[in-house]
């Protein structure tokens, strides 16, 4: 059969469209064209574009015109506006995490400190509300760029959940490193938040994941979160705090540890920790506690590969795994770290989905769940931990 050829739009020239263009390199269940990008970002946009062979748009609305899907690679404070203008268009969006949220009230003396905590709920569902409503009425369906939810490991316990119709009683999970190089993570006008939105999304989308999966066997609907306790804290910036360079500092208004505690519709539970505070690498791993199994999805660290060397400068032009300061000892170096990770995967299974119709694994569902279950986390925070409502939308 005649493989469809469908033509991929880039809104945004950054590190995301670079990371996603390289992804879309091993789609292989259609035929993929590249229509262009377009950026505010000019002459970033000139670099991507050259670099590619790629068209470089004048308007957002021309690139929208001339693509089937388009991948939302700007910041998550642009997402809203950018995802509705493609489905009124009737187009496919892929839109990176976070799916939405709060970021501000647009001054200079914003401050992610003091800001009540309620208000960027409240922002942050009617967002939510938005992009749901202009998916509903569109043809076009949103694609969520959780890359945990297409990591082989993962999808190979849904399978596992989906074939033994498991009860999943309790998910455990972790992200967490050294800290973001990215200026920009460090204020809450930029990101939404700190570790709890930028790391916490990921273990979080993978424990909703697998309660919707199973509540889709079990009884045909998704189990959904219903409550959610947390605590937040920013640890490199207490007076206190010594700073021997390995840890990254330079958070201006917003946490570096988050603890997460999920209540689900049938009474189970999910316990995730999001931090800046780990040495030596990535910590992505979630375990599912079932009444028929117990299963850990180890995207990294694991035994894979391991490599040893006495001098870190030897391999100075070899990657070894994400945010490792050293590569001097014992490494267990990843030999593909985006197949783990799932990048691959997420838009071969996106594309497979815009051709045939096929159920999207990490939907809009699935990101607004998330997203509402983490501005409720900062709720509780600010609250000391006090148990918060989490709204199905």
């Amino acid at each position: 059969m005649e493989k469809k050829t469908l033509k991929a739009g880039f809104i945004g020239s950054g590190f995301a469209a670079r990371f996603h263009y390289e992804a879309l390199q091993h789609v292989f269940s259609t035929k993929v064209e590249v229509a262009g990008v377009y950026s505010v970002a000019h002459d970033e946009a000139v670099a991507f574009a050259a670099e590619r062979g790629m068209k470089i748009y004048d308007t957002m609305e021309e690139l929208i015109e001339d693509a089937d899907i388009l991948h939302v690679c700007t910041p998550p404070v642009t997402h809203e506006p950018i995802v509705t203008a493609v489905l009124a268009r009737d187009k496919n969006v892929i839109v990176e995490k976070p799916f939405t949220g709060y970021f501000g009230d647009g001054t200079p003396e914003f401050n992610g400190e003091t800001f009540p905590r309620e208000r960027g709920l409240e922002v942050t569902l009617e967002s939510c509300r938005r992009m749901l409503d202009a998916e509903a009425r569109s043809k076009g369906r949103i694609m969520y760029a959780e890359n945990w939810i297409y990591a082989p490991a993962v999808q190979k316990e849904r399978e596992i959940i989906e074939k033994t119709r498991a009860q999943v009683l309790w998910i455990n999970g972790e992200q967490s490193h050294s800290g973001s190089h990215s200026l920009a993570y460090g204020q809450w006008r930029l990101s939404g938040g700190g570790s709890l939105i930028g790391k916490g999304c990921h273990p979080l989308s993978a424990a909703i994941y697998f309660k919707h999966v199973e509540g889709r066997v079990r009884s045909g609907k998704p189990i959904r979160p219903v409550s959610v306790s947390a605590r937040t804290h920013a640890l490199t910036r207490m007076p206190g705090f010594e700073d021997k360079g390995f840890l990254k500092t330079h958070y201006k208004d917003v946490e570096d540890f988050a603890i997460v505690h999920v209540v689900f519709e049938d009474g189970t539970l999910a316990d995730l920790i999001a931090n800046e505070l780990s040495l030596g690498g990535t910590n992505n791993w979630i375990r599912v506690n079932a009444n028929n199994h117990r299963t850990l999805c180890n995207m990294s660290h694991n035994d894979t590969m391991q490599t040893y060397t006495p001098d870190g400068e030897i391999y100075k032009d070899v990657y070894v795994v994400e945010k490792t300061e050293t590569k001097e000892g014992w490494s267990e170096i990843s030999p593909d770290e985006g197949w783990f990770l799932g990048y691959q995967h997420e838009l071969d299974a996106f594309y497979r989905a815009a051709a045939t119709g096929c159920h999207i694994e990490s939907n809009s569902r699935l990101a607004s769940d998330t997203v509402a279950t983490i501005y409720a986390a900062y709720v509780s925070a600010a609250r000391h931990g006090e148990e918060v409502k989490v709204e199905n939308l």
